[in-house]
């Protein structure tokens, strides 16, 4: 099944998917907090850090304490306070002000390695920012993306969810990049889970070889 099928589709099935726009600082801070936690408590917690601190500014010269106190919410809030103030930190240092469009100029890899220097910057947390702020064809691969496009066969069962980046990059369309992450994470949310996944009723069940062997027993 083609990735434009597949996005035909899923959108036939829940409709476009919308994600809020943050500007790429604020998106950079936000899906630190959400690395390993739900957005339900990711978000609480994104917002309380606005709450607690006027701007970035201040949150890179608070106290990593001070930090992880108004983040609670979000888990691992002492690991995800440091990373939060070093990468504020090394982004003045490196640029002079809390200030990330620049990274719009740059080639897609030169933008993603620029990012992943900073501290508890991984390709997720890269893409996202250049995905969702600043409009670059990154593909962030989360648990969802990562779990239905390897059930579909688009990511081998062997590849990492670091390679998965690339493999998937490889074969979405650069204006489809938005569409097919958003909608793959809302399969993956409500139809094709980590257990139980729904396949009967599943839009994608004939091109799925995940699909095809559970519901009909057939593969290994």
């Amino acid at each position: 099944m083609t990735v434009a099928e597949i996005i035909r589709r899923l959108e036939a099935k829940y409709g476009p998917q919308q994600r809020s726009r943050l500007e790429a600082v604020s998106e950079l801070i936000l899906t630190i907090i959400s690395q390993n936690t739900s957005d339900a408590n990711s978000r609480p917690a994104f917002r309380a850090l606005l709450e607690a601190f006027t701007d970035w500014h201040q949150v890179a010269e608070a106290k990593p304490e001070e930090i992880a106190a108004a983040i609670r919410a979000g888990g691992l809030e002492h690991i995800k306070a440091r990373r939060i103030k070093l990468a504020l930190s090394e982004i003045l240092r490196q640029r002079g002000r809390l200030d990330l469009d620049f990274l719009r100029d740059m080639p897609l890899d030169e933008a993603k390695a620029w990012l992943r220097r900073l501290p508890g910057v991984g390709p997720k947390t890269a893409a996202c920012v250049l995905l969702f702020s600043l409009d670059m064809p990154a593909l962030p691969v989360d648990t969802h993306v990562y779990r239905v496009a390897r059930r579909l066969g688009l990511v081998s069962a062997k590849a990492s969810a670091e390679k998965a980046h690339d493999i998937l990059e490889s074969l979405v369309p650069d204006g489809d990049v938005l569409r097919f992450h958003l909608l793959l994470i809302e399969h993956g949310r409500r139809m094709c889970t980590a257990r139980r996944p729904d396949c009967p009723q599943c839009p994608l069940l004939e091109g799925c070889p995940f699909g095809q062997s559970a519901f009909y027993g057939s593969g290994s």
